[in-house]
């Protein structure tokens, strides 16, 4: 039995600018199979559809058609058990502004039908760094410590099945390990984690297996390993203040005066150089790396981007 299970799933909404009656997909047939205890990445660029699958993962939006189910409970035929099975970390700050922390993450339990809840909820507390702020007012915490309230509230009922839409979206970098520390030793202790992030190196370092979703379809999914394998094998980088010749430049991928180009071969990366040379570019801080999966999303977009 899959820990989640996507089965032709698409999901239509009105067009905002066709006629009448128009629709556009947000998910176009999307069908996905996440192992019970797998670590597993979900990415994309804004607007490809995760939020929407997340959404009818979590019974918030319903399907056009196709079947989801988590832990083999269908999350529109069987919601309340489908939705007890799975912790959900959504991307925005929600809350409610008339408790305290512990109280929160008490009314949370009881939501789910759990009493007698405190001894958990002291081991969420310590472990995502929340002890000292247990008695304190949401009103009153950070948007990082916010953040951290989140993660524990979507786990105060020990949900086999955890999503993380974005967790790490404009946190700092000591939540960053907390929470990872965290999600690490529960998914060693079998918990499944779906994690949607844009921070490709924490998908690269945490996730065994990955997707990649563009305009509602899935356009890769493979292990994170053999994703990297299929990359160009070195990425030559340098920073520069120059213009670029066009034929370089169309193969760059530039950021402010870092310079990052695919080479499958040393006689590639020598080509470069050369190039360089010749149209006058004066460079600094040369090395050559290994392809990281931030290069293979950018790949994939781009050659999904040409098939469509």
């Amino acid at each position: 039995m899959s820990a989640i299970s996507f089965q032709s799933v698409s999901k239509a909404y009105p067009s905002p600018r066709g006629p009448q009656g128009a629709t556009f997909l947000a998910l176009d047939g999307v069908s996905l199979e996440v192992a019970e205890g797998e670590f597993f990445g979900l990415l994309g660029p804004n607007g490809a559809g995760k939020t929407t699958m997340i959404s009818i993962l979590a019974g918030l939006t319903r399907a056009t058609s196709g079947r989801v189910t988590v832990m083999g409970s269908d999350v529109q035929a069987d919601y309340a058990q489908a939705r007890r099975k799975l912790g959900v970390v959504p991307q925005e700050l929600v809350f409610d502004p008339l408790f305290n922390v512990r109280e929160a993450l008490r009314f949370q339990s009881g939501y789910f039908g759990i009493k007698n809840n405190d001894a958990w909820i002291d081991e969420l507390l310590e472990s995502l760094g929340l002890t000292d702020k247990a008695n304190a007012n949401m009103r009153q915490l950070s948007g990082g410590m916010k953040r951290r309230v989140l993660v524990a509230q979507a786990l105060v009922h020990k949900p086999p099945v955890i999503v993380l839409d974005e967790p790490t979206a404009g946190v700092d970098v000591e939540l960053r390990q907390t929470l990872w520390q965290f999600i690490a030793k529960l998914n060693k202790q079998g918990h499944t984690v779906l994690l949607t992030t844009h921070y490709l190196e924490e998908a690269e370092a945490l996730c065994s297996r990955i997707a990649m979703l563009k305009t509602g379809r899935i356009v890769a999914l493979d292990q994170t390993s053999a994703l990297l394998k299929a990359a160009s094998s070195n990425v030559l980088r340098f920073k520069t203040a120059d213009t670029l010749p066009d034929a370089l430049a169309s193969r760059a991928r530039i950021t402010g005066r870092i310079v990052q180009l695919p080479a499958h071969n040393a006689l590639e990366i020598e080509q470069y150089l050369a190039a360089v040379r010749e149209a006058g570019v004066s460079v600094e801080d040369v090395e050559i790396r290994k392809a990281d999966l931030e290069d293979v999303f950018i790949d994939v977009m781009k050659a999904a981007g040409e098939s469509i």
